[in-house]
């Protein structure tokens, strides 16, 4: 069996964190899984968490569209991260997030890995960088997902 040592140092998301703060992330993490169709999060709800995940499969869903249902924005999968919400103010869903097949994932305290920031700065400043990288691959994702929607609508 995996250590949660083992499998953060191996998440593409954590490539060259710098030793020191593994430990860090250790003290605020857990690993727990999704059945299928289950609700990690929902829109306008507290963020109190951030995931890693290890296998599976999760939809990112936007709001719920009349005759439409939840629309998907992105599917995510091993080696993906999720819920940069609980990491910054108002520390708030801004989407929905359900599991789509068995996941497992490392879940992190977001209010602990903010205090592990504010202790340590420059461990603050690595993990902003890496979210930031993050924040922006799904706001371009969600832009072509938006567009493709309107396309189709139109």
């Amino acid at each position: 069996m995996k250590t949660l040592e083992d499998i953060l140092t191996r998440h593409p998301f954590l490539n060259d964190l710098p030793p020191q703060y593994l430990s860090l992330l250790i003290e605020c993490a857990s690993i727990e899984e999704f059945r299928p169709g289950e609700q990690i999060f929902k829109k306008g709800y507290d963020a109190e968490h951030f995931y890693l995940i290890q296998h599976g499969k999760v939809a990112l869903e936007a709001a719920y569209v009349s005759g439409e249902g939840f629309i998907t924005i992105r599917t995510l999968g091993a080696g993906d991260a999720l819920g940069w919400s609980g990491l910054f103010p108002p520390h708030q869903w801004h989407f929905s997030a359900r599991a789509v097949e068995p996941t497992e994932a490392v879940v992190f305290k977001a209010n602990a890995l903010r205090n592990k920031a504010k202790e340590t700065p420059a461990f603050g400043y690595d993990l902003a960088l890496r979210v930031g990288g993050m924040i922006l691959g799904q706001l371009q994702a969600t832009r072509t997902r938006l567009l493709d929607i309107l396309e189709v609508s139109a």
